[in-house]
């Protein structure tokens, strides 16, 4: 059996690891706050037991969303809903500080929240930014693109929330971002990587130029737990 990789079970890796501060847990389960961020994390394998702990914590009737690993549940937990994604990694990313760039704290999150509302980049709450390294762009006086750092895997740290406003798009904002994000995270000693949808042509594009590539494929999925058979 080959060894372990962080990235295999990143959200995992991250609470056992650099985010073991905001883990939630329940036996051998853990979450971020539901307001930082959503994701749940089982075991590699889990077994009937983890599975309990997971209805624990989350309660009946709950979502509980993954990422990057896709378990196969018991029987009475529904499937909510399965993407193809990809998870790429930095080989020939060149980091760039950029003068243009902003940093983005708690005083930016309505201003950030509602540019997730126009660009639907993926799960971005309300205290996702205390995860840090939120950096942004303002044009005409708003906030037209932002990335940020989200998953910290040891050794390694998610890029995450990338997006520009559509009036924005086609003037390279995501790209400088991305590059500002990695330098970042490279000042840090640690390396860049990043998720998106198998489907997200134009995304995938952009990563590849920058100089990401394939890691592994993978499934973003969400579970239901199961609720109580009514009593009578």
């Amino acid at each position: 059996m080959r060894d372990r990789h962080p990235l295999d079970n990143p959200a995992r890796s991250a609470l056992l690891g650099p985010h073991a501060g905001l883990a939630l847990r329940r036996g051998q389960v853990l979450r971020y706050p539901v307001d930082v961020c959503p994701f749940v994390a089982l075991p590699d394998l889990p077994d009937e037991d983890a599975w309990r702990d997971a209805a624990d914590l989350l309660g009946p009737g709950a979502v509980l969303p993954l990422a990057a690993v896709q378990p196969r549940p018991p029987s009475g937990w529904e499937t909510v809903f399965s993407l193809p994604g990809v998870q790429l990694v930095d080989q020939q990313v060149h980091p760039q500080a950029d003068p243009d760039v902003v940093a983005l704290g708690p005083a930016d999150v309505p201003e950030m929240l509602s540019l997730v509302e126009r660009t639907r980049p993926g799960p971005f709450l309300a205290r996702t930014v205390e995860l840090g390294g939120y950096l942004g762009i303002r044009l005409d006086g708003k906030l037209v693109a932002m990335a940020g750092q989200r998953l910290r895997p040891p050794g390694w740290t998610e890029i995450s929330a990338v997006c520009t406003d559509p009036e924005y798009r086609r003037r390279g904002l995501a790209g400088r971002l991305t590059r500002a994000v990695a330098a970042d995270i490279r000042a840090r000693g640690d390396i860049p990587f990043l998720h998106t949808t198998a489907d997200n042509a134009d995304a995938i594009r952009l990563y590849d130029q920058l100089g990401f590539r394939l890691r592994r494929r993978i499934e973003f999925t969400a579970l239901r737990v199961p609720c109580p058979a009514p009593v009578g």
